[in-house]
């Protein structure tokens, strides 16, 4: 059903101009289809002058091919052309707003908190410094996390994202998140049963890059989930891979919305709606770095019900 669902979003070329956001004249899609017209109406003049001009049928049928082969090529170069730069221009807009939203909040934190210390008609105790000063540090940090994870993307993009390989056992990893996190996980009343095989094989991966991987997994159903909830996370070896699962209860991904969850800048709307902080970039570097340490990361998620995300690392090679 799935795959029958993304054949006729494929074929449906106003589906694919709402995405991309342009004119049906500007969609590479329907400039394929007008193409296709053209490229059939010259098929047939060919033909037709051929059967004039020419007696054998072969040599027709020879230029006939010949002439929709190039210019079914011509057509193909032409709209995928068209089609990156129509991405190209809606993932800038995309890469606009979203920049432009994560950065007015704290950038108002500064401003006011900046106002406030500087300001010579307050007063000004100690106390209420030293909490605007958290404040800047936080907002700080915030734009500074949105920078790093715009470069990343860039790196990645660009093929200069070097993985510094080292054994690594992800159960260590886990279980230094879940200290790190603990706070975090009390404050929202959540519950987390972390279940993992003993002496798991470790794995050949960047450390650091792998500890990203995990904690925005972890942060991301901590955020997602209402107080009360429950998250299981399960590490066992599964063959010659070492497997991930990480279940919340949460407030799931809409069906209709699935199939972008790993694309760059992409959130969805209950996320949106739930108001908590993000770029739209941690799955996309997540499903990127896992792809260059040799895994794979797959979900299933259900709107009101939760998400679980899956993924599996090669064992290293004795």
């Amino acid at each position: 059903m799935e795959t029958k669902n993304k054949i006729c979003n494929a074929l449906n070329p106003v589906a694919i101009c709402r995405k991309y956001e342009v004119s049906l004249w500007q969609c590479p899609q329907f400039l394929f289809l007008i193409m296709g017209f053209v490229i059939l109406v010259a098929i047939l003049a060919v033909y037709f002058l051929g059967t004039e001009r020419i007696k054998d049928p072969t040599i027709i049928s020879l230029l006939v091919i010949g002439i929709t082969g190039f210019l079914l090529l011509v057509s193909f170069v032409i709209t995928s052309s068209l089609e990156h730069l129509a991405d190209a221009s809606r993932m800038k807009t995309e890469f606009i707003n979203i920049v432009s939203h994560q950065l007015r909040a704290p950038l108002t934190n500064l401003s006011f908190s900046l106002d406030f210390l500087t300001s010579q008609a307050v007063p000004q105790s100690e106390a209420s410094c030293e909490e605007y000063y958290v404040i800047l540090k936080e907002n700080t940090q915030r734009m500074g996390d949105l920078i790093d994870n715009l470069l990343t993307v860039s790196r990645i993009a660009t093929g200069k994202f070097p993985l510094k390989k080292e054994d690594v056992s992800l159960g260590e990893l886990m279980d230094g998140l879940l200290n790190k996190f603990k706070p975090f996980i009390s404050a929202s009343n959540i519950e987390v049963d972390f279940q993992k095989d003993p002496n798991l094989p470790k794995v050949n991966g960047d450390r650091l890059w792998l500890e990203q991987v995990i904690e925005n997994l972890l942060d991301n159903a901590i955020k997602y989930t209402k107080g009360g909830g429950a998250i299981a996370i399960k590490l066992k070896q599964r063959n010659k891979k070492i497997y991930f699962e990480i279940k919340d209860t949460g407030v799931g991904i809409p069906k209709e919305e699935q199939r972008f969850i790993f694309e760059r800048f992409f959130r969805s709307k209950n996320a949106l709606k739930e108001q908590t902080r993000g770029s739209g970039l941690g799955l996309h570097i997540v499903k990127k770095v896992l792809e260059l340490s040799g895994g794979k990361i797959w979900f299933k998620s259900k709107e009101g019900t939760g998400t679980t995300f899956y993924f599996t690392l090669p064992i290293k090679r004795q």
